[in-house]
């Protein structure tokens, strides 16, 4: 049995379905990457599942944790979960710790809260969280504020601030997006070191295949609220079979090819209210047939492995792009 099981998760605002029946399996110790271009329901999907999204949305479906429901779970059950079973941390840190309260007692919260840890005791394991993420004097910098910290220091304090409740799980929202590259890099080492050191579970939520390619051992593309392709990093990257993923791999520049023109995928990311009938990227994709256009493709198992949602697969060029992440 998975650890965390995703079912026909569905969502919608104000009548407008945001998500339309994502499925989805963490397994124990496993690295799943959801990629995907803004809007087409990554975060929205674990906001959905934690309980985080505000009262005008309408969930359905199941997401269950080792048999537990959340969907609907009362809130003393949710609460239970996030933090300590499952926790979240988000792309922005300078907008995700409290600028008036210092580092450490933002730390020690958590600790109290998710293992009833007080005083001196939580202020030795803030310490120790803060020198396992790799913050430098952490036994002097507890005591400072947010704003003396860099962006990617603010980023380690939250990841330190997340394995406070030693979770099973964790979900890192675009840990990245806000740093430089040098830092990125060293935050995605960060993160694959501790899931070694601790056997959590991760989801990794980003629109960088080549971030996603270093820390996941699976990934799942998705466009417009649905998952569209699924399947191990070796074989998504070398043979995507979507045209959307393949669209995605087109788009990375290659540093040997010269002044190459890049392939962009043409025209936009539908607006929620006004999908297309049929396939969502129907409209933008160069294999789509008068059927595409009318029916809506099932997510199935393929026999090479994997799950896609493609009336026409093998129009998909089949090219490698795996040098672009060696």
């Amino acid at each position: 049995m998975s650890f965390v099981s995703i079912r026909n998760l569905r969502v919608a605002f104000d009548g407008v379905q945001v998500l339309h029946g994502i499925d989805l399996d963490i397994g124990h110790g496993e690295a799943v990457g959801l990629v995907g271009e803004s809007g087409c329901g990554k975060s929205v999907t674990w906001l959905a599942a934690l309980g985080l999204l505000p009262g005008k949305a309408k969930i359905e479906g199941s997401v269950t944790i080792e048999g537990q429901e959340l969907i609907g779970a009362p809130r003393t059950g949710i609460e239970a979960v996030r933090g300590a079973r499952i926790a979240m941390i988000f792309q922005d840190p300078s907008s995700s710790l409290n600028p008036v309260h210092r580092v450490g007692r933002q730390i020690c919260e958590s600790l109290r809260l998710h293992r009833g840890l007080r005083g001196d005791t939580a202020r030795t394991e803030a310490i120790r969280l803060l020198d396992m993420v790799g913050i430098p004097s952490a036994r002097t910098r507890i005591d400072l504020y947010p704003h003396e910290f860099s962006g990617g220091q603010c980023q380690r304090v939250l990841i330190a601030m997340a394995l406070a409740g030693e979770p099973d799980l964790l979900v890192a929202d675009e840990p990245t997006t806000a740093l430089d590259a040098t830092i990125q890099a060293q935050i995605l080492d960060l993160l694959s070191n501790l899931r070694r050191q601790t056997g959590m579970a991760m989801v990794f939520i980003s629109h960088d295949l080549g971030a996603v390619s270093t820390v996941c051992d699976r990934a799942a593309v998705m466009y417009a609220g649905r998952i569209v392709e699924e399947n191990d990093i070796g074989r998504l990257f070398v043979v995507p079979r979507h045209p959307y993923t393949r669209g995605l791999f087109d788009a990375i520049p290659e540093l040997d090819a010269g002044r190459a023109r890049l392939h962009p995928i043409p025209g936009t990311v539908p607006d929620p209210r006004q999908l297309p009938q049929g396939c969502a990227f129907s409209p933008r994709c160069t294999a789509a047939s008068r059927f595409c256009k009318e029916h809506q493709p099932d997510l199935r198992a393929q026999p090479q492995g994997g799950l896609l949602a493609c009336f026409h697969p093998d129009q998909v060029r089949a090219e490698t792009k795996q040098e672009v992440f060696a």
